[in-house]
């Protein structure tokens, strides 16, 4: 009953956008095919074709489709638009430095969405949303300690993975295949509780990487991930 009434509150151009996401998710059509035409979907859903214009164009603004004029609307490629960083899983990195990754879960949690996480995520306030927060080691080392939030509906089985045996990068590549992300880098003190799961001295610099991703036109993930800047270094090249 409460799903029913979720649904007839959902505008309808929304559930359209659902349904193709959904259906692209689930496989019915893969990345360069043709999905049902504008007409098509105007019979399907019974809406005007104004309704289903929009849905069709806000994925493409988004680039879950793509448009070919006098060929029609496709499935648009999944890749990150533009990146100074590879998206890579950290216990990857480790392991191509020769050397032993381990992480230790410090929480999993479904939470409600703060103001301020509502509207990374444009979800409304209150929103449940997936936490996790998880130290990774080197060599018996903390070199990250990574604070995430996911979006239940691009990676529904989050909380039941094994975060001591994959990284939520790994099921995040599998559960909810990377569109594009965004990202910053700064130096910032570390609070208290950062200090005690990277064995820092009280008020020492690290380096803090925040970074947002997306797939089928959702924001999946929001991280926020502090490493210590005393043996800590990023990288990349562009070009």
């Amino acid at each position: 009953m409460e799903q029913q009434i979720a649904q007839e509150s959902t505008p309808i151009f929304q559930r359209i956008k659902d349904y193709l996401m959904g259906e692209i998710a689930a496989g019915r059509w893969k990345e360069g095919e043709l999905v049902p035409s504008e007409q098509a979907l105007v019979r399907q859903f019974g809406v005007s074709r104004m309704t289903v214009n929009r849905a069709v164009r806000e994925l493409t603004a988004e680039h879950v489709l793509t448009r070919r004029q006098g060929a029609g609307t496709f499935v648009a490629p999944r890749k990150i638009q533009a990146s100074l960083l590879d998206i890579r899983s950290i216990a990857d990195e480790v392991r191509a430095r020769g050397h032993r990754h381990r992480s230790a879960p410090r929480l999993l949690e479904q939470a409600g969405a703060s103001e301020l996480l509502a509207a990374q995520f444009a979800l409304a306030a209150g929103a449940p949303l997936f936490h996790s927060l998880i130290v990774h080691y080197e060599d018996e080392v903390p070199i990250q300690a990574e604070d995430r939030w996911v979006n239940p509906a691009c990676a529904p089985l989050y909380l039941e993975q094994d975060f001591s045996a994959i990284t939520p990068n790994q099921h995040l590549m599998l559960a909810a295949p990377l569109q594009d992300a965004t990202f910053s880098i700064e130096a910032q003190a570390a609070p208290r509780d950062i200090v005690e799961m990277l064995a820092l001295e009280k008020g020492q610099c690290c380096l803090v990487l925040k970074r947002k991703t997306r797939s089928l036109g959702r924001v999946a993930s929001v991280a926020t991930m502090w490493h210590p800047g005393h043996l800590y270094q990023f990288t990349g090249s562009v070009g």
